[in-house]
């Protein structure tokens, strides 16, 4: 019976053994597909650095697989540079190696050709001013930073990318493009530090060191290499020793040599002002146990073994470097008085040493396992961890370290932003000296309106409390309602940005807005109840007074700058008042049409006239008339340069008018009384808009009983200018009406167009 129970036990236990392995054989098998995928496509083909691109690759994921990433991003090394060579590049990758290598090789591939299009323009430029290049270097920094926060292996590629190519001009001693090593000690090698991958960094350092300084770096090599026999033999003879001795003692340690960075030797020797003899780190040693208890067990050992050097010891244990290191650091002089430099850490430090986030890939690669000396106990902990060391490379780049480092001091050219992550670790860059606020606006304008407090790293601060590189900022948020109006004041400090505060001012003036048309609309409506009016569409009522919409004529009213007695006329036109239109058609004259009124053709009869609304004459004004095709004549002022244009052109088509009388009921008195036909005129004027101007024009032509059929506003810059387009009897009464225009407050000037 137990032979039976077992038996089912153990084929369960086989068949997950099997489909395990066939899971790793199907991820090792992506690195091969990836290849085969690529090779047909990028064969023949150069970077821009002169590397054929499938070695290129090849190097790429040889450094990557050094590093310890998995096959699958070892295969996105291949990826990346087949899109150049797809038309449809993420549907291409997606259907073969799935959505994840899509968007890595895509987010990779718009990153490399952004340091293309860089570097092209830095080469062109090259005599351009240091300021341009500068600019052009942050924003490459910038667009870097952000593309590595959409995707953290986006970083690995590109180191592993850059070494490649260093090591390219290395192999082939090929003249390196300008900048492309300056870029790599200055921006790539950082990178490196900052994320704790020592193995590429001092790479890095060393192959663009060689290039820039040449001859510096061939001396050091020399005075490294003159005893390299003599101190090799030493550092193993006293490296058998002290693996002896420890073993001895009870403490089970690893002890190896460590390699000699050139770089890093010449900067101390710059920084310190020492001659190369004064180095101490010429001779290293690194001794690797068992945990941290340990490390200090061994440290103990070593300084009772060796004299050592009390000012040059340094515990990163218990105070971690930045960027996550940790080791103990000592200097101890041997019988004879050399210098060694000892290193002591645990295996965990070690491959921490080696490869930084490469041996922690918890956002991506191999669940969780911390970061930056912290155990993380989420992928989303491991990934903040390492977007604050990206945020703090960036930094590095801002202050200028690097450069005063390398002895080219810089501007710290990205000191005006900041870089905070949301509870979703997306990356925003803001302003310098950015406010909670701030932040709300730039993920969103509804989360900004609605801002009501703030998490920064989990704990409430006030959201006037300017923001700091790297910080993660959680927005607490109303269901409804707006912003502050003392978000809008400077001395308050709530908002930092122009663009923030541009959202804010957009908003009240949107609900100053609302309630002025509200007001408007109200009052537009009362006045059509109480005339009986109200099946009149709003918006033809407010087309008949020149408004192009009715929201436009509710404003207007709401600020009081529309009188409704402009309203009411339209509304209840006086009987003897024609209907207003852009062609006012006149009477036919009749045999005698000279006491008849309207307008005469010399020596015709009965002959249709339309006056011209290009220049819209009235009496007394001189005219002409023009024989049109089909429209019979049309009027125009003399003066009228629509007129002396056609005279122009068909001059023979010119014919006499003249006004005729203007009838009218007789006054009790024997003259003319008001019911003779009108005429429309147009009369434009030019003021400096204030509150009731509308009102005040409108209120003058009321009271000087002239019917205003038409109005056009336009403001420009506190400059109005206004068009009314108004009936009168004839155009003599013009001039008081003007002269009254013209003294109002503010009116620049009043005449007829």
């Amino acid at each position: 019976m137990q032979s039976q129970a077992v038996a089912p036990a153990d084929e369960a236990a086989a068949t997950l053994i099997a489909a395990l392995a066939a899971a790793q054989s199907e991820v090792d098998g992506a690195l091969a597909r990836a290849r085969a995928f690529a090779e047909p496509l990028l064969a023949g083909a150069l970077l821009d650095t002169g590397e054929d691109v499938l070695a290129h690759a090849d190097g790429v994921a040889a450094i990557l697989a050094g590093m310890g990433a998995s096959p699958t991003m070892q295969a996105a090394a291949y990826l990346v540079y087949t899109c150049d060579h797809l038309n449809k590049p993420h549907e291409a990758i997606a259907k073969g190696f799935g959505e994840g290598l899509a968007a890595l090789a895509l987010e990779t591939t718009k990153l490399v050709r952004l340091q293309r299009m860089a570097r092209i323009a830095q080469n062109a430029a090259s005599l351009a001013p240091q300021a341009q290049t500068q600019a052009a270097q942050t924003e490459s920094v910038r667009k870097m930073l952000l593309a590595f926060s959409r995707d953290l292996r986006v970083v690995m590629l590109r180191l592993a990318s850059r070494l490649q190519t260093l090591r390219h001009f290395a192999a082939t001693k090929l003249p390196v493009p300008p900048g492309l090593a300056q870029e790599s000690l200055n921006v790539f090698a950082p990178l490196a530090n900052r994320l704790g991958i020592w193995q590429v960094k001092w790479t890095l350092e060393d192959l663009a060191f060689r290039f820039l300084e040449p001859q510096t770096y061939h001396d050091v090599a020399k005075q490294l290499d003159e005893k390299r026999a003599e101190r090799e033999a030493a550092v193993e003879k006293l490296r058998t020793e002290l693996a002896a001795e420890l073993a001895g003692q009870g403490i089970h340690a690893q002890v190896q040599g460590r390699p000699k960075n050139i770089y890093s030797i010449v900067k101390k020797m710059r920084g310190k002002g020492l001659r190369f003899e004064r180095v101490y780190d010429i001779r290293a040693l690194r001794i690797i146990v068992a945990d941290v208890a340990a490390c200090y067990t061994a440290l103990s050992w070593v300084h009772t073994r060796f004299s050592p050097i009390t000012e040059e010891f340094d515990d990163y244990i218990a105070k971690p470097k930045s960027n996550g290191y940790q080791s103990l650091h000592t200097v101890v002089r041997d019988a004879a008085g050399g210098p060694i430099e000892v290193q002591i850490r645990t295996e965990a430090m070690h491959q921490h040493a080696e490869h930084g986030v490469a041996a922690h890939w918890a956002y991506k690669e191999a669940g969780v396992k911390g970061y930056a000396g912290v155990s993380a106990s989420s992928p989303y902990e491991a990934k903040i961890a390492v977007l604050r060391q990206l945020l703090a490379w960036e930094r590095d780049i801002a202050g200028g370290e690097v450069g005063a480092a390398s002895g080219s001091p810089q501007a710290p050219a990205l000191d005006d932003r900041i870089y905070v992550l949301t509870p979703d670790a997306a990356v925003i860059e803001l302003v310098q000296g950015a406010t909670a606020v701030d932040f709300a606006y730039s993920v969103h304008t509804t989360v900004g309106h609605r801002c009501r407090g703030a998490r920064v790293d989990g704990h409430l601060v006030p959201l006037s409390t300017p923001l700091r590189n790297g910080q993660t900022v959680d927005i607490i948020t109303a269901k409804e309602g707006g912003p502050s109006r003392d978000w809008l004041n400077p001395d308050l400090g709530f908002l930092n940005s122009q663009r923030a505060r541009a959202k804010v001012r957009a908003w009240f003036n949107a609900q100053a807005l609302t309630e002025t048309v509200a007001k408007g609309r109200e009052a537009v409506e009362k006045l059509l109840q109480r005339e009986g009016k109200t099946a009149l569409r709003l918006e033809d009522l407010a087309a008949q007074l020149g408004f192009t919409s009715a929201d436009d004529l509710f404003e207007v009213v709401g600020k009081d700058e529309f009188s409704l007695r402009n309203i009411e006329i339209v509304l209840r036109p006086p009987e003897s008042v024609q209907a207003p239109d852009d062609t006012v058609l006149l009477r036919k004259p009749r045999s005698n049409a000279a006491g008849k009124g309207g307008v005469l053709v010399v020596g015709v009869d009965s002959l249709l006239t339309q006056l011209a609304k290009c220049c819209k004459p009235a009496p007394p004004d001189a005219i002409s008339g023009f024989v049109t095709r089909g429209k019979g004549v049309s009027v125009h002022r003399a003066d009228c340069s629509n007129l002396r244009n056609m005279v122009g052109r068909s001059g023979d088509r010119v014919i006499e008018v003249q006004w005729g009388a203007a009838p009218g009921p007789k006054a009790k008195d024997g003259t003319a009384g008001q019911g003779g036909p009108v005429y429309p005129v147009d009369i434009s004027v030019e003021a400096v808009d204030r509150q009731g101007l509308l009102r005040d024009i409108s209120e003058v032509f009321t009271k000087e009983k002239m019917n205003v059929i038409g109005v056009q506003t336009q403001t420009i810059k506190s400059v109005a200018w206004m068009t009314f387009t108004v009936e009168v009897p004839n155009a003599a009464r013009l001039g008081q009406v003007l002269r009254s225009v013209g003294g109002l407050e503010g009116v620049r000037g009043a005449r007829r167009r």
